[in-house]
């Protein structure tokens, strides 16, 4: 039987196309991205004001496909609108709550911590994303020739970026700093520093100032390095502003350690998502004891994947 065509919808950001793509791969697709552009003041307007409608955003210039995947405020619309106007019978999978009818999509994909209900409605622990294992794995030698030749224990340090819950302020960074100097001075460990999109470019370079030439600040965004950082890693911290990143590197399945920011406003949804993890023995907070411990390795896109083809084939 032939694949199966798909078309993506975001507005581009990383961690939205993590999720897309992730799913697409998953569930074995052939599939193309399109970045959503709205029209006009339709960018203010929330999807459960706007029409359904092509005068909302911009054409998308694709009229063969058979699965639609979408992810974010932007792409509500166009998912929906794209899914009426096929000549045939398309499923359309939305990521995230899409504040709208969710009776217009096939399949809604949301993490717990959102609380949402329906029959349509898979509901995931923390983000799906497009890690592999076996990328993972296949990665794992790629850092070799940027760390210390030495024997100590590696340990990761994912940095996210600024958000409106959380300030990348030095002050801020200097507190997750201080806090892991004195681990890795006390336990004897190797940092690996593994900035993301978000990250801003002082931050790097105030943790290359910070930790010096004893450890590894990567200055540039480098997948093959973060897949690395995460298959070498005895340990991992990721800081609290990026649920899709915590949620990447339960994947290994070794301890997660998250860096907290005090927010600047009511972050409660992203407190769910921490107490869940904690709950399921996945995480600790940065500055607890340090110790050993184990728990399932979490793979919520293949188990999302698996419960749509079924759907979709019967």
């Amino acid at each position: 039987m032939a694949k199966l065509k798909g078309i993506l919808l975001t507005e581009g950001m990383h961690g939205m196309l993590s999720q897309v793509e992730g799913l697409a791969k998953a569930l074995e697709i052939d599939f193309t991205h399109h970045t959503v552009e709205l029209n006009h003041f339709w960018k203010l307007i929330p999807p459960n004001l706007s029409p359904v409608s092509q005068s909302v955003f911009k054409k998308i210039n694709h009229d063969d496909f058979d699965v639609i995947i979408s992810c974010g405020r932007k792409s509500v619309i166009p998912s929906i609108h794209l899914k009426k106007k096929a000549n045939k019978k398309v499923f359309n999978i939305h990521i995230q709550d899409p504040k709208v009818n969710l009776n217009h999509f096939d399949f809604i994909v949301a993490p717990e911590h959102d609380s949402i209900d329906g029959k349509n409605v898979i509901s995931t622990k923390g983000a799906i994303h497009y890690l592999t294992e076996s990328e993972i794995n296949e990665n794992k030698d790629y850092l070799q020739s940027f760390i210390k030749k030495d024997q100590r224990q590696v340990w990761t340090l994912i940095l996210g970026g600024p958000t409106k819950y959380y300030d990348y302020s030095i002050k801020n960074i200097k507190n997750i700093f201080t806090v892991l100097d004195k681990l890795l001075k006390k336990h004897d460990f190797q940092l690996v520093v593994i900035p993301s999109m978000r990250t801003p470019i002082n931050t790097i370079h105030y943790a290359k100032q910070f930790f010096g030439d004893n450890h590894t600040v990567i200055m540039d965004v480098d997948k093959k390095a973060y897949l690395s950082a995460l298959a070498i890693a005895e340990n991992i911290i990721v800081t609290c502003d990026s649920s899709s990143m915590i949620s990447e590197a339960a994947l290994t399945g070794k301890p997660i350690y998250v860096a907290n920011i005090l927010p600047k406003k009511n972050d409660k949804r992203f407190q769910r998502f921490r107490n869940l993890f904690r709950e399921l023995n996945i995480t600790r907070v940065l500055g607890e004891e340090i110790e050993n411990w184990n728990y399932q390795k979490l793979d919520e896109t293949n188990r999302v994947a698996n419960i749509i083809k079924q759907k979709i084939n019967s």
